[in-house]
């Protein structure tokens, strides 16, 4: 019988899975101390498929896992309800972030045909670069907790709900320009206007939501700065070749912050801006266009009002620069 050792297989997947595989679901279940039924509920909502009773497909660190969320009820810090949600949020945004690794490695590996072929260098790879990104993402995850804290325990409003600058931004024209040029190029747009909007709005102080393809939802405290944010990638885009001329909106209110998204009527409102802006502009609703009334930096002009789903008589204003 060979050491397990010895075989890369069996190496690169100890140091993912954190140990090897010798658990069905029932005995993770018995051994952490946890309902059958909830971890059953846990695992589907971190978004893993099922395992039937007798498969043999846990590790130690599965056991661990188990404890560790129970720890969060059984403590009364959260109920079930939220221990789910949060376990699906985490599933969903490190699904994300686990499926562009593997496909960066994939694309390092093919022009790398000597490691690829050979298993004893690609365990040792794995062995070598997964604790040193996996220390790094706890870094940035720290860094991004503290600077939410700080937010959080710097203001009098509640945290989940409160006032703030939404903002949408879209390429113009990226449907038509997907299907005139390759993946390659197509892959250079998005990773150039990703980072135009990744560099802008963290300069002004505002948070990415998320990235949908060609679209951008962030997020900023101050009308001010979201202002910044929206005219600066306006411009620069359109100083940019390679990327479409981009259309924004922003809308300023009350949000609803829940598990890495945001919801309400003023993101609704931002969406329905961006869509009417004509290409290079930025709409933005009244109750931003009042918080930034005064600021010799900004002018703004009014509309006719529009019709679009969900607001009959819409008085969006255009942004430009003072």
């Amino acid at each position: 019988m060979n050491d397990e050792r010895d075989d890369p297989q069996a190496r690169v997947e100890a140091v993912l899975l954190g140990g090897e595989r010798k658990y069905t679901r029932l005995e993770v279940a018995e051994r952490a101390g946890v309902a059958p039924e909830r971890t059953a509920v846990l695992w589907r909502a971190l978004g893993f498929a099922g395992a039937r009773d007798d498969e043999v497909v846990f590790t130690d660190a599965d056991v661990e896992a188990a404890v560790l969320a129970n720890g969060f009820v059984e403590s009364g810090l959260i109920d079930e309800e939220t221990d789910t949600a949060m376990s699906r949020a985490l599933g969903h945004h490190l699904s994300r972030l686990a499926e562009w690794q593997v496909q960066l490695v994939t694309s390092w590996l093919e022009e790398r045909p000597d490691v690829a072929e050979s298993g004893e260098q690609f365990a040792r790879l794995v062995e070598s670069t997964v604790p040193a990104i996996e220390r790094l993402q706890n870094y940035v995850w720290r860094r991004h907790l503290a600077a939410y804290s700080a937010r959080a325990l710097g203001t009098d409003a509640q945290f989940e709900r409160r006032s703030q600058a939404i903002g949408f931004v879209d390429m113009v024209g990226y449907t038509r320009m997907t299907r005139r040029v390759d993946q390659t190029q197509l892959s250079t747009v998005l990773e150039r206007f990703e980072e135009l909007a990744t560099n802008v709005i963290a300069e002004h102080r505002g948070q990415i939501v998320k990235m949908i393809g060609d679209e951008v939802l962030f997020v900023s405290d101050s009308p001010g700065d979201a202002a910044e944010i929206a005219l600066n990638l306006t411009e620069q885009t359109k100083a940019d070749e390679d990327i479409p001329e981009v259309r924004a909106g922003l809308a300023y209110g009350r949000i609803l912050s829940r598990f890495g998204d945001v919801y309400g009527s003023v993101v609704n409102m931002a969406a329905r801006l961006t869509s009417s802006a004509r290409p290079g502009t930025v709409l933005v609703d009244k109750e931003l266009a009042d918080a930034l009334s005064g600021r010799e930096e900004f002018t703004l002009r009014s509309k006719r009002p529009i019709s679009v789903r969900g607001y009959k008589r819409l008085k969006p204003m255009v942004l430009r620069r003072g």
